[in-house]
C-alpha cells in the first residue's frame, strides 16, 4: 500500500484495503510464485517485484479464475472513497493487460519499493533477477505499465534501458530479454 499511488502512499485512500493488493499483486502470487522475489532488511520486506511470464495466460485465467474468486468482496458501497468504484472496474477488466506489443514482450511485472529504499540499487536488482528467471524459460520480453504521474518510475525504466512502447493513460515499456 505505501506505493499503490503512482509510487505514493496509498494506505488509507480505499475503503477496503485488500483492493489494490486483489488487483496488482495477490494473482501474481497465486499464478506464478516462482516470479516473486523480494527484497527484505531481516525483519520485513522493503520490496518486491511480481511477474507473470506469459500475460495471455494470465489474462485468461484472471478473468476466469482469479477475478471470480475475489469480485465478491467488492460490492457498490455508500463508504467507498473517491475513484474506489473505478478501480473495481479496473480489476474486472483482465483485457486491459493486453497491450498491443503484448506477443513481442508477453511477460508483464509489478514493481514496488519502499520510498526510503529507492536509489540504492534494489530495483535494478529486482529487474536484473526477474530477467534472469524469464529468459530461463525462454521468454523473449518483459513489459509493464507506469502511470504517466510516476515520474521517478518512469526515468527508472529508462535507466534500465526499458523502450517506450506505447503512451496514452500510462507508459508502456518494453525490455528484450
Amino acid at each position: 500500500m505505501r506505493t499503490g499511488d503512482s509510487g505514493r502512499d496509498a494506505t488509507g485512500r480505499y475503503s477496503r484495503p485488500d483492493l489494490l493488493p486483489d488487483i496488482y499483486a495477490g494473482p501474481y502470487l497465486e499464478f506464478e510464485p516462482g516470479l516473486a522475489f523480494v527484497v527484505d532488511r531481516g525483519d520485513r520486506a522493503i520490496g518486491y517485484v511480481i511477474a507473470t511470464s506469459d500475460t495471455r495466460a494470465f489474462v485468461r485465467w484472471y478473468a476466469d479464475t482469479w477475478w471470480p474468486s475475489v469480485e465478491g468482496k467488492y460490492p457498490a458501497s455508500p463508504e467507498e472513497e473517491p475513484g474506489e468504484r473505478e478501480l473495481v472496474a479496473t480489476g474486472a477488466n483482465a483485457d486491459r493487460m493486453l497491450v498491443p506489443a503484448v506477443d513481442a514482450y508477453p511477460a508483464h511485472l509489478h514493481i514496488d519499493l519502499l520510498p526510503e529504499t529507492q536509489g540504492q540499487g534494489f530495483g535494478r536488482r529486482l529487474v536484473d533477477t526477474l530477467a534472469d528467471a524469464l529468459r530461463a524459460r525462454g521468454v523473449p520480453g518483459l513489459h509493464l505499465t507506469a502511470g504517466a504521474s510516476n515520474t521517478g518510475a518512469l526515468a527508472f525504466y529508462e535507466r534500465l534501458g526499458m523502450k517506450v512502447l506505447e503512451r496514452g493513460g500510462g507508459v508502456t515499456f518494453g525490455l528484450r530479454l
